[in-house]
């Protein structure tokens, strides 16, 4: 593994087949002049004209100005969840160190992230050595896998205040839209989102949908149609940035509906103008509902699977950064192996986001 993953043709090597394509595209769907993009001046062009105090501008400016990446208006976040989402032994087993987190924060740290998203457990831990001196988000809700059978629910871990006391710039959440339990996750977001730009932190949500009609022989749960409008109802919750994961599909409205006559609404217009199958063209739907860019949108970097694993982030920094989104957030794939490796990687992604290379399409 290098850092160097953007000289001459190690980029092409690296996204393989679908170097030309991911590169050279231009999307014809929603142009990039309609986009609120980043840049060095993002809280000042875009944030400073809302409702959000001069402490959670604040925070924003800590956050775009940190790490390697730090001017760009991108942002590059290593999430720590996991040993909740996941178990702590399926999370760290692979690199036991990381049951320490000390070594998380130094892995975000030494691996030029803006900003570290974990438990309030993991960054009350570490509170007083590292929360004056690199932004710490905390991820409020969780789901445990404990109870048995297995339920899938978003509950609260702590409390906005809990996170402000230990000094930390944002706090994130997770609703799952369109399970049973999203409209209790709604309202328990939307009051902690409140008292979070209150006290003058920034916010970021995870926009997940969950389903059991949305796995059908593709997984809608990855549609652009249906992610989309799941970050759209985060950013009318006022999330600062907008978390997704990178769609892969289209259609999610009308496959639905097929199983009884009626899910949702949607237009015509979605898949004749505003989309097509490209890659590109499905994520900047994604951006196009986070209020045309005024919220960022970071995509994750997907599940470690060892190999492959800087080829598909490097594709989906790609990916992101061409539709017009905000950054990456990638966690097992970083701390899932070696520290240096680790480091590499989380480089190898912010390189995309510095290359001159890469464009927005």
């Amino acid at each position: 593994m290098t850092t160097d993953v953007l000289t001459g043709s190690r980029l092409e090597e690296l996204l393989g087949d679908e170097a030309e394509s991911l590169l050279q595209h231009r999307c014809e769907t929603i142009d990039a002049s309609q986009l609120h993009l980043p840049g060095p001046d993002f809280v000042d062009r875009v944030f400073v004209d809302t409702d959000r105090s001069s402490q959670v501008l604040r925070n924003l400016e800590w956050l775009y100005h940190s790490g390697r990446l730090s001017g760009t208006g991108y942002v590059s976040i290593l999430p720590i969840d996991q040993g909740i989402e996941h178990s702590g032994g399926a999370s760290f087993a692979p690199n036991p160190i990381y049951f320490d987190p000390d070594n998380l924060v130094r892995l975000a740290i030494e691996g030029g992230c803006n900003a570290i998203a974990s438990t309030v457990g993991v960054l009350g831990a570490v509170s007083r050595k590292y929360a004056h001196k690199f932004p710490f988000i905390v991820k409020l809700n969780h789901n445990e896998l404990l109870t048995y059978p297995n339920a899938y629910d978003q509950v609260m871990f702590s409390s906005v205040q809990r996170a402000w006391d230990m000094g930390a710039a944002g706090v994130g959440a997770t609703i799952y839209f369109g399970s049973d339990e999203s409209r209790r996750q709604i309202v328990e977001v939307a009051h902690a989102f409140e008292e979070a730009h209150r006290l003058g932190l920034f916010t970021v949500l995870w926009c997940y949908l969950r389903n059991p009609a949305f796995s059908q022989d593709v997984d809608y749960h990855l549609a652009a149609d249906l992610t989309g409008q799941a970050n759209h109802l985060g950013v009318t919750l006022q999330a600062d940035i907008i978390k997704q994961k990178l769609p892969e599909t289209n259609g999610g409205y009308m496959a639905v509906s097929a199983l009884n006559g009626s899910y949702g609404k949607t237009s015509k217009l979605v898949y004749e103008k505003l989309t097509t199958d490209h890659p590109i063209d499905l994520t900047r739907y994604q951006v196009a509902n986070c209020y045309l860019g005024r919220a960022g949108l970071i995509n994750s970097g997907g599940a470690s699977s060892g190999a492959t694993d800087l080829a598909e982030a490097v594709r989906t920094a790609v990916i992101n950064k061409r539709a017009g989104g905000t950054g990456l957030i990638s966690g097992r794939k970083a701390f899932q192996r070696p520290m240096s490796e680790g480091v590499e990687l989380l480089h190898a992604i912010q390189d995309v986001y510095l290359s001159e290379q890469v464009t927005v399409a």
